[in-house]
């Protein structure tokens, strides 16, 4: 009888646990769905425990932050970030040319042959010093007219004397007189124009009345410098047959030179006339001071570019034109941020300076600084006015903090 009877109890056990959807204890197996959620059930245990474990290791220090520490020897300095105003400087390339005020092209006044060349390159020359000489038909024909143009003025001049004695004496009339007065008006008209040419075919005043006084034609006539200064240039050969219209000489005065440079339209609104400027003058290995003195107005359409010009004193004639130049142009001065130069950090080929972060505390921050300007380095970008940085001890605190890099 006891068997059946837990029979019974086993039977109604299971109708109730199927009646009310609870497992059956002793009956279930992994493969049964109870089975699976009895494994899904279990697994919060296991993770309470795994969460209970030590972390295993600690996250690795940041290596661009360092603290001082106590023992430090060096001096330690901090400041915020500091501002001055800073002129930018321009570098452009350039090169020494002619001061065009101070340069004379000189040709022939006369169409005819160069029979003898006086000047050569290089040469000093002074006001009305001769550099070659021209034999010129067209000289020696307006001679001729001149003296006929005089002796036709003498003639009238002396019928007219005739004329107002006779008048005087009621031998003429009066309109004889004016007849011969008119003739005369014609022919001094007519010597005045003769002169005037022969000035133009480069006769002076003197050698005209010579002419006139011994009569003698001279169809030679020299080329003369209309300036003080050097021969820099010679277009002519000995035989050549030239024109009033060629450039046969250049003469110049080297004592004062431009500077010339093409300035990036893009920077032409920092440059203005009036500006200092330093020129550097890689033959010489020197630098020269001046002045901008001319900023073009128009920008060249195939450079994109905006001529400027500076004069340089040349009283030693170092300066030769054509020689490559750098203009340093000063551009307005303009408030910006700097730091000390002892302050910055050479890290990797970059800029680096210390910034606080806490007490004794500083990180290794990467900037963009400009060139040194008087120990001050103008702040590209990388820092804000109102962060401090370390201004003393930087080198040495970075020594520091690749010590404990190391260790």
């Amino acid at each position: 009888m006891k068997p059946h009877a837990s029979l019974q109890s086993f039977a109604l056990a299971v109708m109730t646990a199927a009646l009310l959807g609870l497992p059956l204890a002793g009956c279930k197996d992994a493969a049964s769905p109870a089975g699976k959620n009895a494994g899904k059930a279990a697994a919060p245990a296991t993770s309470a425990l795994t969460e209970g474990a030590p972390e295993d290791p600690a996250a690795p220090a940041d290596p661009l932050l360092v603290a001082v520490p106590a023992n430090f020897g060096a001096e330690i300095r901090v400041a915020p970030v500091g501002s001055a105003a800073l002129s930018d400087t321009l570098r452009v390339a350039g090169k020494v040319d002619f001061d065009e005020r101070r340069v004379s092209r000189i040709g022939a006044t006369v169409t005819g042959r160069v029979i003898e060349i006086d000047a050569q390159l290089g040469q000093q020359v002074k006001v009305g010093d001769p550099l070659a000489v021209i034999n010129s038909t067209e000289l020696g024909q307006a001679q001729l007219d001149y003296l006929k143009a005089r002796a036709q003025a003498d003639l009238q001049s002396r019928s007219v004397e005739r004329a107002r004695q006779l008048f005087a004496a009621d031998v003429i009339g009066r309109a004889e007189l004016q007849r011969r007065e008119s003739e005369l008006s014609i022919a001094s008209a007519e010597l005045r124009g003769a002169a005037d040419q022969l000035r133009v075919l480069g006769m002076s005043s003197a050698a005209i009345s010579r002419l006139g006084g011994n009569g003698a034609i001279n169809s030679v006539t020299p080329v003369v410098s209309t300036m003080a200064g050097t021969v820099v240039e010679r277009k002519v050969a000995q035989g050549q047959v030239v024109q009033p219209s060629d450039a046969l000489f250049m003469v110049a005065d080297l004592s004062q030179v431009w500077v010339t440079a093409e300035v990036p339209e893009q920077q032409a609104a920092l440059v203005k006339a009036g500006q200092a400027v330093e020129i550097e003058v890689p033959a010489l290995g020197a630098r020269l001071t001046g002045k901008l003195i001319f900023v073009a107005d128009t920008v060249n359409p195939e450079t994109r570019t905006v001529t400027v010009r500076s004069a340089v004193d040349n009283a030693s004639r170092q300066l030769k034109p054509a020689m490559l130049a750098t203009m340093l142009i000063q551009a307005a001065p303009a408030q910006t941020l700097v730091v000390p130069a002892q302050s910055v950090v050479r890290e990797g080929d970059a800029d680096n300076v210390f910034v606080e972060v806490g007490p004794n505390r500083f990180r290794l921050t990467p900037v963009r600084l400009g060139p040194d300007a008087d120990g001050r380095r103008p702040v590209l970008s990388g820092l804000k006015p109102d962060q401090r940085i370390l201004v003393a001890g930087a080198f040495h605190l970075n020594n520091e903090r690749k010590r404990k890099e190391l260790e």
